[in-house]
């Protein structure tokens, strides 16, 4: 496994992205893991999923770098959180990579996909018809996973179920920018009523989306 980005914030925040190129057990043996959190991964399908979760987990250890047991449990809504550290947190993977997100002061959110022309097919389950009308031709798809990866971190962060992409989330107009930039985002749930700064950017051939709050 071999840390690829690392990104600081601020003073308080920072992210990271780790290829994973290990074996499950390669992995198994860098992790103190709990009696439930073996049996949760033996429940997991083997292959991909197994090891997108241990490569976070892996990452989260190396970002804390600590060589005590790090309790990491997910709440009622399924919002990952540390027992035994001060730091909010948020996972992402996709395919063969895994990113990481602590802040010591604010909740985060990130997210990160593998960009693939397909995601037009399911544009408008996520996006109100006014959204994709703002959106220019040029470099259509990269925006559209601007907009899947701001909504899915802005998502994350605020960590409740129930709240829709297309409904409860919407995005500014904005100027896509391939060298990375941020768009606004309305949280508009039956929660609360937020808005974010969601910056984005490219990372190889995928996107990045993180929100702080």
């Amino acid at each position: 496994m071999a840390l690829v980005y690392l990104k600081e914030i601020n003073q308080h925040t920072r992210f990271a992205i780790w290829k994973i190129e290990e074996s499950a057990d390669e992995l198994l043996s860098k992790l103190q893991l709990s009696r439930s959190e073996r049996a949760f991964l033996e429940r997991l399908n083997k292959g991909k999923r197994t090891l997108n979760w241990l490569g976070t987990r892996v990452l989260l250890r190396s970002m804390l770098d600590t060589p005590g047991y790090i309790d990491c449990p997910s709440d009622e809504n399924g919002k990952p959180y540390l027992v035994n550290f001060p730091h909010k947190i948020s996972l992402s993977h996709s395919f063969d990579y895994a990113a990481v997100m602590l802040s010591t002061q604010h909740e985060v959110g990130i997210d990160m996909e593998l960009v693939k022309p397909k995601i037009e097919l399911i544009a408008n389950k996520f996006m109100q018809e006014g959204e994709l009308n703002q959106l220019s031709a040029n470099q259509y798809i990269e925006q559209l996973y601007v907009c899947w990866c701001a909504k899915e971190a802005v998502y994350k962060l605020q960590g409740k179920k129930g709240v829709s992409f297309k409904d409860n989330i919407w995005v500014d107009p904005f100027s896509y920018q391939s060298e990375g930039g941020y768009i606004t985002a309305h949280l508009n749930g039956p929660y609360q009523n937020v808005t974010y700064k969601v910056y984005y950017e490219r990372f190889q051939e995928y996107m990045l989306g993180y929100v702080m709050g």
